[in-house]
């Protein structure tokens, strides 16, 4: 039996290239939107405001967050959800439960900014309220994923797509619960409270604080997600990914190992959701429908599952398309030639036959694990191979 070289000098190379280059992006998209883009002539800065507006950006980040959570689940311990929109709900939620003068028959803060501080209601500072929805959304990760530790496959696809659409069904008529209004229905909570930054000593515009922080938050999901897959929890959800049964021969307990990998997925769905409520400035239901889900798997598996950085760059790349990419390039068709094709309508048509192409052709994603790459192309030797050698 042929014994494969270790790569982990080569994958540690790998990671280092690619977080300083994420850092160095980083760095330089802050540096361009707030201090040289409102610069520029009208023409290039309109450019700059119809592809590549600064609320996108801060947007994209905050599906990379919820991207890179959903790759824990499945792509790291290969477990199919569907339903992943309903932790962006729930954490949303959190931040107008917990981030605003929704419930005003309360008074409490605690580190509240100071334009909250003479509002009723709760009002928790950015940071506690991040801790607290992820808290939430894990416990509820393991509500969810409890049902399913038998399931595998489509039947386990169909039971995350039901209580991604409970979710979100129950905050849209939540207004009356027994007289309890929970979550002010199709209304929804608006405004939630603003994020406490002293001076805003990162940046004077709204874009330059929030980007920052984002950036921040996503850094901190990556290193939790590299950290967990190089480590003992990281191997199991790879070996049951792999092949289950195998691994519960090997000692691998799938109960507590697929509970992890649903708890851990969803904090990171529960910190996305506080985030997108702080960058909408509001939390309401209709912004949490089943699209969502089908969006961020895109995302995962254009980008390459189990890969970090390739579900990041999947992550960009959709998002950008699905908000600002393709209205702006119909328009730009639309105006060349004297049509008036609705571009955006066809998102799911194109991103369909972008995932049949890449199924096909390219399963692996974008940017694959290597590992994932491996067993992928073995199975497809091995097919190939059916019949003996000629």
């Amino acid at each position: 039996m042929k014994l494969r070289k270790s790569k982990t000098p080569k994958q540690s190379a790998s990671h280092k290239k690619w977080t300083i280059g994420f850092l160095i992006a980083a760095v330089i998209i802050w540096v361009f939107y707030t201090y040289i883009m409102y610069n520029l002539p009208d023409g290039p800065q309109t450019i700059f405001q119809n592809w590549f507006p600064p609320t996108t950006i801060n947007e994209a980040m905050v599906w990379v967050i919820c991207a890179l959570g959903l790759n824990i689940v499945v792509g790291y311990a290969g477990l199919l959800d569907l339903g992943f929109v309903a932790f962006w709900a729930i954490g949303g939620y959190t931040a107008g439960w917990f981030m605003s003068a929704f419930f005003r028959q309360v008074n409490i803060h605690l580190g509240s900014p100071s334009d909250a501080a003479k509002l009723p209601g709760i009002h928790v500072t950015f940071w506690g309220v991040l801790f607290i929805g992820g808290l939430i959304c894990a416990f509820f990760g393991i509500i969810i994923g409890a049902p399913t530790l038998r399931l595998k496959s489509d039947y386990l696809a169909l039971v995350t797509l039901g209580f991604g659409e409970i979710i979100p069904q129950v905050f849209t008529n939540g207004e009356n619960i027994a007289g309890f209004n929970m979550s002010n229905g199709t209304k929804g909570i608006s405004p939630v409270d603003n994020i406490s930054v002293p001076g805003k000593i990162l940046g004077p515009f709204d874009f330059s604080w929030k980007f920052a922080i984002f950036v921040l938050l996503t850094a901190i999901m990556v290193f939790v997600s590299l950290r967990l897959r190089k480590g003992r929890l990281g191997r199991a959800w790879l070996a049951i990914r792999e092949d289950e049964l195998a691994a519960s021969m090997m000692g691998v307990p799938l109960m507590s190992t697929k509970l992890a990998a649903y708890a851990v997925g969803a904090f990171s769905g529960g910190v996305g959701g506080v985030a997108f409520a702080t960058h909408v400035n509001g939390v309401f239901a209709d912004r949490f429908n089943f699209s969502i889900s089908i969006i961020l798997l895109a995302m995962v598996v254009l980008g390459g599952m189990g890969n970090v950085w390739g579900v990041m760059v999947g992550a960009l790349l959709v998002a950008w398309i699905n908000s600002t990419g393709l209205p702006a390039f119909g328009d730009l068709v639309n105006n060349t030639f004297g049509t008036s094709i609705n571009f955006p309508s066809y998102n799911f048509l194109l991103f369909g036959g972008v995932l049949i192409l890449m199924m096909l052709f390219k399963r692996e994603g974008m940017i694959p694990e290597s590992r994932l790459k491996a067993i992928l192309h073995e199975a497809d030797d091995t097919t190939s191979n059916v019949g003996g050698a000629h």
